[in-house]
């Protein structure tokens, strides 16, 4: 019966060697295209059954080790082409989203909840916004950038929405936290990673940033507080 390892094994929800031997990965016995056929099955498979991106580490563990998984996402999206949905990368992996073509009918359907950004209040989307281009950044950095105090509410309910993460301390005096936004951050927003974030012309004519934002960490203006933004 596999013994008491094999048992305590599955009971964690792992596998054993017994199990990889079961789920045939190479497939080697089937014709070339039935075999990649195959491959794209489980891949299209796991990105569907995941509320969260997929990443390359976790499709390698359905397919081949010879099996390219960039040929496969190529290959899946070229067969979705024509269907309201299709296969995106973001946050580091893959997910499948509806197209923008059709958000007016899933809206009059009702048949998704608010996205991210209506979750949130006005003020609290330009917080987001403002961490976003100069994370890692204080609570006492932003009430200067927006001339007003940013409260602990408005950070928590940020936190809660786990858009935002602590980063590391400030050096200033009393060395407060900062924040960073997170991988859901991203995933919510449909960001591959930071440097995705639109330009600050965008953010202007939407009334969001000003190109004359004060710097957080000279004090002196900035052209473009985006430029060379990274994950935190």
């Amino acid at each position: 019966m596999g013994g008491p390892d094999a048992r305590d094994t599955r009971r964690r929800g792992g596998s054993t060697p017994q199990d990889d031997v079961l789920f045939d990965r190479e497939l080697a016995l089937l014709p070339a295209e039935m075999r990649w056929r195959e491959w794209m099955l489980r891949v299209e498979t796991v990105i569907f059954a995941s509320a969260e991106p997929v990443g390359r580490e976790t499709l390698a563990r359905v397919v081949g080790k010879e099996c390219s998984i960039d040929l496969l996402i190529d290959d899946l999206r070229e067969e979705l082409r024509d269907r309201p949905y299709e296969i995106v990368c973001v946050a580091g992996g893959w997910q499948h989203r509806s197209r923008s073509a059709y958000a007016s009918a899933i809206r009059a359907s009702q048949a998704t909840t608010r996205g991210p950004a209506s979750a949130l209040s006005g003020f609290e989307a330009m917080v987001l916004t403002a961490i976003a281009y100069f994370q890692p950044v204080t609570r006492g950095d932003l009430s200067k950038v927006f001339g007003k105090e940013v409260s602990r509410d408005t950070i928590a309910s940020l936190r809660n929405a786990n858009f935002l993460a602590s980063g590391p301390r400030s050096p200033t005096p009393g060395a407060p936290y900062t924040y960073v936004t997170t991988k859901h951050f991203l995933t919510a927003f449909g960001l591959q990673t930071l440097r995705d974030l639109p330009d600050i012309e965008a953010l202007e004519d939407a009334g969001l940033l000003s190109r004359q934002t004060i710097s957080l960490e000279t004090g002196e203006e900035t052209e473009n507080p985006a430029d060379g933004a990274e994950e935190k």
